[in-house]
Formats: C-alpha cells, structure tokens, sequence
C-alpha cells in the first residue's frame, strides 16, 4: 500500500481532514495535554483493548471529570460487554464471526473473505453514527455520555435483514447457485469480454415478455413452460443455460446498450472496484473527486457519500504525518505558550 513520498494509501484515505499530534503517554506531562485538550473537545475517540484505558488514566471516569460534557466513543471488537469483551480483534475476525464470511457464498463453496476492512470500516462508520446522535441528545437534553460500537454489532446491522429472517423463521434465507435461481430476471451472466451484467428485475412477468424480444427469443414469450414467474421458477435450470449462451455473443457494454435501447430493463454490467474511479454516475456526483495532494500530485480519491446542499463537504487537507501539528493543536486548543511548548519537545513529551 505503499505510494510515491513515503506516503501510505490506508492511511492517507482513512486520516484525510485530520491534524496529527503525537504524545507520550506513557509521562505524567503527556496525559496533561490530553486533559487540556478535552476540555474543550466535544468528543473523545478510542480503539484500546478493554482496560487500556484505565490504565493510561484515559477512561470515560476520567476525562468526564475534565469536561462533563464530553461525548467518549469506544470502537470495540465484541462490544462493552460480557466475557469477551476485553479480547483482540482485528477486521478479519469482525468478518468471521459475524457470519458474512458464509452469506457471501454460494451453496457448497468454503467462507469467503473480504478485502478492503469491511469490519473496520462499518465499525467506523456505526461509531460515527452513534457520536452524532450523542451530540445531538446532549444539545437537545443536556445529557453526556460514553458509547461503544463494535465490529460484531456493526457487521450485525449490515446483515440486519438476514439476521432478523433467521430471528423469525428459524433459518436463514436460502442460498441458490447462480445456474439455480428461481427468477433467472434476477441474476448475473458472463458476457464476450469476460465481464458480467446483472439483471435486477424483481417484478419478472412485467419484463418477461420484452426481454425476450430484446434477446431474439420471441417463442418463450409464447411458451406455457415459461408463461409467468411460478412457471419459470420451475425451468429456470434450462432457461439460466440458454442465456448463458445468449449474453456470451456480445460484451457486457454492447448488452448494456442493447437492452436499454429495446425497453426500460433495470441492468448493469457488474463492476470491479477498479471500474469506480470512471464509472460516471459516481464522478458527476462526487462519490470520487480530484484533489491536488502537496505530495502524491493530481490524484483521484474517495469523495462523501452524502451530499448537503448548504454545508456541502471538501477534501480540506490530506493525513498528517507523523506529530505534524503537534505545535499549533496544543497552542490553539490547550492553551499551551510557545515556551511550554518548547520545554516538553525538550522532555521528549511530545
């Protein structure tokens, strides 16, 4: 994940927007200026094991005695509570013990692993949630409080419908190989140039009849085999075959225009991660935008995911290194003078 300057691509995504201090902790000096600081800091974030906090004199008892308005945000692995609640996690086991490994997968393949900090990242993403709602309890009643998302509850919610069919029927929602599907409207095909399309077409009798004069098979349309979904449900097998030969004589592109040019079909070709950065709805609509980073130069990079027509979002500043804004943080948010700054760079504090 390297990149050119000594720069690191996780990093740089995951600390954009932020200023980068760096203390020692481990001194008496150095939880001071964590104090001074959350005294006028609305929220704290930590990702400690469970009594790491304690120990370092970080805890939500402590910093609250500093600032009893200060929201104190845990991200966990296995969430606040019960006996393994203090145990080491990392992204892949978020994946694996939240089931998804298995979701993922169709019938008789092993689990499945996910690239890219799925865990981490939708555990980030439910700690910024729950921080929001924090603030705005707080504005609203006043009240402070300490709260903890976790890689377990996080990838839980993102399975949320799953996980409530199999609260409420006992099983979980069938899996089906994708030459077994019982709406074949409602699937994948490999097209010439090795890429796929997917068909969404979740009402199929509505579609069923132009689509298959879009394919050239007008007879299905007449065919009492295949005459409404119940039916269709029962041939999907040889129906899934003939349009797997079907979609392979042209590429996913030429199908793409193809349908769209012979009915309102809902479709698109399946993309890889790399196809993102060019896919235009997600250009035109800022999910990635160019910045002109001080060091990696003109680049692409992830934009927001939610836009705001008075207070839109912006790509401010890129991760700091290392203690880079150690000196103007203290100065500007803990009060420190140039002299006290300069005799704890003497202690070796920060």
């Amino acid at each position: 994940m390297a990149l050119g300057g000594g720069r690191n691509a996780y990093f740089e995504y995951t600390n954009r927007n932020k200023r980068g201090i760096a203390i020692d902790l481990g001194k008496k000096s150095g939880k001071e200026i964590v104090y001074r600081l959350v005294k006028t800091s609305d929220v704290f974030v930590q990702n400690f094991r469970q009594g790491v906090g304690e120990k370092l004199g970080l805890d939500y008892k402590t910093l609250c005695q500093h600032n009893p308005r200060l929201i104190y945000a845990n991200a966990s692995g296995w969430g606040s509570k019960g006996k393994e609640s203090g145990e080491p996690t990392f992204d892949l086991l978020g994946l694996a013990r939240s089931g998804i490994m298995n979701a993922i997968t169709e019938p008789g393949l092993p689990p499945l692993r996910l690239s890219g900090g799925i865990a981490d990242q939708m555990g980030a993403i439910m700690l910024s949630y729950g921080i929001l709602a924090a603030l705005l309890a707080r504005e609203r009643s006043g009240v402070a409080q300490e709260i903890d998302s976790s890689h377990l509850g996080s990838m839980i919610t993102l399975q949320g419908l799953h996980l409530a069919f199999v609260c409420a029927l006992g099983q979980e929602i069938p899996k089906l190989s994708r030459d077994a599907v019982a709406n074949p409207l409602w699937s994948h095909y490999r097209c010439r140039d090795g890429k796929w399309i997917c068909l969404a077409h979740l009402q199929a009798d509505r579609y069923w009849p132009s689509f298959c004069r879009a394919i050239g098979r007008e007879d299905w349309g007449k065919d009492p085999r295949f005459a409404n979904a119940m039916a269709r449900e029962k041939s999907s097998r040889e129906i899934i075959k003939v349009l797997d030969e079907v979609f392979a004589t042209r590429t996913a592109k030429e199908w793409m225009e193809h349908l769209k040019s012979q009915g309102d079909f809902i479709c698109y070709i399946v993309n890889t991660v790399s196809d993102l950065p060019n896919d235009p709805q997600a250009l035109v609509n800022e999910y990635i935008i160019n910045y002109d980073h001080p060091v990696l130069g003109k680049v692409k990079t992830v934009g927001f995911p939610v836009q705001f027509s008075k207070t839109p979002p912006s790509l401010r500043c890129p991760a700091p290194e290392l203690g880079q804004n150690t000196e103007e943080v203290l100065s500007e948010y803990a009060g420190y003078t140039w002299d006290e700054i300069e005799e704890l760079k003497k202690r070796e504090v920060i």
